[in-house]
Order: C-alpha cells, then sequence, then structure tokens
C-alpha cells in the first residue's frame, strides 16, 4: 500500500485560480490523455505531436528510450502481436510557479494481453503516468519532455476466468513489487526489464521520484536516467 505520508513539502497551482491557470492545466490534462487514446490505437503522428523534439520515456519494457526509438520499437511489437492497452482512470495536472513548466498526474491501468503455452491472460498495472511538461516558448503550446511511471500494483486476470500460467514463486520475486507479474510476463517475451522504477515498495525511488516532480516544477535540473541493473 501507499505511505499515509504526503509526498510533497508543497502545494502548486492544482485547481481554481485563474482562468490562464484553469486552460494550461486543461491543456496539460488533454495532453496526457492522449497517450492511452493515440498510442493504443496506433495514431502515432497524434501521438508524436504530445512530446518535445527531444523527449524521453520510461516503461517496464523499453526502459529509457528517445521518444522517436520508442513509436519505432512500438510499431515493432505491435507487427509482432504485442497487444498493450491503456485505461485512463483520472488526470490533474500541477502548474510551476514560472508557468512554463508543469507536472500531469495520469491514473491508469496498463493492460498486457499475453498467450502462454495456449494459455490466454491480461496482466492488469495499477500505476501513475507522470509527464514532465514545459511550455514551448515560440508555440506557447505545451509538451512532454519527459514520462515515467509510479508502478502500485499488478494481478494476473485468467480471460477465460478460470485459467492462469503456474510460474516459480522465487522466480516471480525477483521482480519489483508493484509490477513483478508484469515484469515476468514481459520478461518471458525477451524484453530486458527495467528493475528501477519507483514503486510504493521502494522507498528509495518513491522518494526520488517525488523530488525529482518538485526539482522540475521549481525550476531546476532534473535527473531521471536511473541506473538499470
Amino acid at each position: 500500500m501507499t505511505s499515509p505520508a504526503d509526498p510533497h513539502t508543497r502545494t502548486w497551482s492544482h485547481i481554481n485560480g485563474s482562468s490562464q491557470d484553469v486552460l494550461d492545466r486543461y491543456a496539460i490534462t488533454e495532453l496526457c490523455k492522449g497517450w492511452p487514446v493515440y498510442r493504443d490505437a496506433s495514431e502515432w503522428k497524434n501521438y508524436r505531436s504530445l512530446f518535445t523534439d527531444d523527449a524521453c520515456v520510461w516503461t517496464t519494457w523499453s526502459s529509457a528510450l528517445p521518444v522517436d526509438k520508442f513509436i519505432e520499437v512500438s510499431k515493432e511489437g505491435k507487427k509482432n502481436g504485442v497487444f498493450i492497452m491503456h485505461r485512463e482512470c483520472g488526470t490533474l495536472a500541477e502548474l510551476g510557479d514560472s508557468r512554463t513548466r508543469a507536472i500531469g498526474k495520469m491514473k491508469a491501468t496498463i493492460t498486457h494481453r499475453f498467450n502462454e503455452g495456449g494459455v490466454a491472460y491480461d496482466v492488469d498495472c495499477d500505476c501513475r503516468f507522470i509527464f514532465f511538461c514545459e511550455k514551448q516558448a515560440a508555440t506557447q503550446e505545451w509538451k512532454a519532455k519527459y514520462v515515467k511511471l509510479f508502478y502500485e500494483k499488478d494481478k494476473v486476470v485468467p480471460v477465460d476466468g478460470q485459467t492462469v500460467p503456474k510460474w516459480d514463486k522465487s522466480e516471480l520475486s525477483t521482480y519489483p513489487e508493484g509490477y513483478r507479474h508484469l515484469a515476468m510476463a514481459q520478461a518471458k517475451l525477451g524484453y530486458k526489464i527495467d528493475m528501477n522504477l519507483p514503486t510504493p515498495h521502494d522507498k528509495g525511488l518513491w522518494k526520488r521520484m517525488y523530488g525529482e516532480i518538485e526539482n522540475w516544477l521549481e525550476g531546476r535540473e532534473v535527473d531521471l536516467h536511473w541506473a538499470l541493473n
């Protein structure tokens, strides 16, 4: 479970405020929702429009990739039968004091369909997408520069309501709690899993992620490129 302690040291513009603040926050939440709407439907031009030229994204199966490379490998995965969908469960935004940086927070469930030995199953992973957004000086448009997730809990869902694969519990336990079922299933497809993504069960990375969120909102440099084990 998550801690009862507030991970933030202060608040930023997140509700109400001036008309401009409300419009900016709306634009950011609209941007965030483009991930599930556009990526799931392979609307790649629309999806690419969400990001800055030099954007970087992180997932369990890709680790850190420039967004253009991420699109390329996503297309290849879909071509090979990889079936990942996203359910958006609520999105809000926080504006930095300068009003040129913002954080989008999108609660979502990743649902990845697998077929192992003739057994079809989904792995559902509840998570929060964190979009590190900036307003472009030339166009005044909001774009995402970084996207990284908190992974909170996951489970295996039998497609037929009763049949799931049998996994070795000792092997399963080697993956981080929060996305271990998703990680193990993806590893069976040949992906190298990023073992350093924040979950409620790893307080070091959880706290570090919130520290980087606050650095971004306060106009400081951020470092999201954590080592891959």
